[in-house]
């Protein structure tokens, strides 16, 4: 039984992080396959200027040593007992802080991207974003022009249209608004939507949607993206799906824009199948949702945020499962007791856990259960 992740990391302040970076001649990141922590890692490689680094998205239960020699190796959303470094907490906004500290330029698009990401807006990061100009504006968060696209792969929340472009375009149509987000789009446009966007999603919800779905509405322009907030959901897709594409992404580089969006719809309609499809149970403090291979983490955030009553949700497959809690309890505690009992391994911190075995999927939620 691994018991990857359970021992808790010291904060690590911009200033220690900044300094140690700077006398360092070769440096490793080492990312979470997560939103917040992929846009971390952009950061702070965009920031080491002329020092040679080496980043690499790396996801649950992946062996993240390399026998490449460094001065200092960062992990990034994840603990790993070979790391110098372990940013786990606000990494996305300490990030940020670090690369301004070593007197780079910060993109606070990214920055604030990963924040959105990560379900939590920085104040400090939301507060630079907008001294660089990046405003806000009525509507939604979606990553490209195509609004019906847009609306049915958000993994931002989850509609009646979630996965489903034709039923999105319909819904603009019924809206009397076109599919393309054009420029010329009026403000009245984009609040009928969002308003829109936001009873569909929270009819029938568990009271926490009404939250979860204000990210993405009224949504920061800039980036690479059509938004921000469409830029943070992108970010959490490919690293899940491509971590390749992933880096190259953080960094900035433009040209794998589209074969981002290709993970991101793939990661999208996946997500959204597994919650229109999955086999649900409720007990006493927890939802359970079973089904077959699936994007397990996210399936269970879109659960936890806009499908389950109640405050920790599971999901399942043959060989995984994932966890959510969102009363503030550390469900990684959980997640690990139930993975040693049945002989698995987890990983995971706080709200968030992941695990895999191999026994049958009755016996794993009956082991979480006893753990709850």
């Amino acid at each position: 039984m691994s018991a990857t992740g359970r021992e808790p990391t010291p904060a690590t302040s911009p200033g220690d992080l900044a300094g140690s970076l700077s006398e360092a001649t070769f440096v490793r990141l080492v990312s979470d396959a997560t939103g917040e922590a992929l846009a971390a890692t952009g950061l702070l490689a965009r920031a080491l200027d002329d020092t040679p680094f080496q980043a690499s998205v790396v996801r649950p239960f992946e062996d993240p040593d390399r026998t490449t020699e460094t001065d200092i190796t960062v992990a990034i959303g994840r603990t790993q007992p070979t790391a110098d470094v372990t940013l786990t907490d606000r990494a996305a906004a300490t990030a940020f802080e670090t690369a301004r500290e070593l007197g780079g330029t910060a993109d606070p698009a990214l920055a604030l991207a990963g924040t959105i990401a990560a379900g939590e807006v920085d104040g400090t990061v939301a507060e630079a974003a907008e001294q660089a100009g990046l405003d806000r504006r009525p509507g939604v968060a979606v990553p490209g022009t195509d609004l019906a696209d847009g609306l049915a792969h958000s993994t931002l929340f989850v509609a009646p249209f979630s996965g489903d472009a034709d039923a999105a375009r319909a819904t603009l149509a019924d809206l009397s608004a076109d599919a393309n987000q054009s420029a010329d789009r009026s403000a009245d446009d984009h609040r009928r939507l969002a308003s829109l966007v936001a009873l569909t999603v929270t009819a029938d919800a568990p009271p926490r949607a009404a939250d979860a779905v204000q990210r993405a509405l009224r949504p920061t322009m800039g980036g690479p993206f059509e938004t921000v907030g469409g830029y943070a959901d992108v970010l959490d897709a490919v690293s899940r799906e491509q971590p390749g594409t992933a880096v190259a992404l953080a960094l900035g580089h433009e040209a794998v824009r589209e074969d981002a969006l290709a993970a991101w719809r793939s990661h999208a309609a996946r997500a959204h199948e597994a919650v229109s499809e999955a086999t649900t149970g409720r007990y006493d403090g927890l939802f359970v949702a079973r089904g077959d291979a699936m994007p397990t983490g996210t399936v269970a955030r879109l659960f936890a945020d806009f499908r389950a009553p109640e405050p920790v949700t599971l999901v399942v497959t043959d060989t995984a499962a994932a966890a959510r809690a969102t009363d503030g309890r550390d469900v990684s505690e959980t997640m690990h007791a139930a993975a040693e009992t049945v002989g698995g391994d987890a990983v995971g911190t706080g709200d968030r856990a992941r695990a895999r075995f191999d026994v049958s999927t009755a016996d794993f939620i009956e082991a979480f259960r006893e753990a709850v």
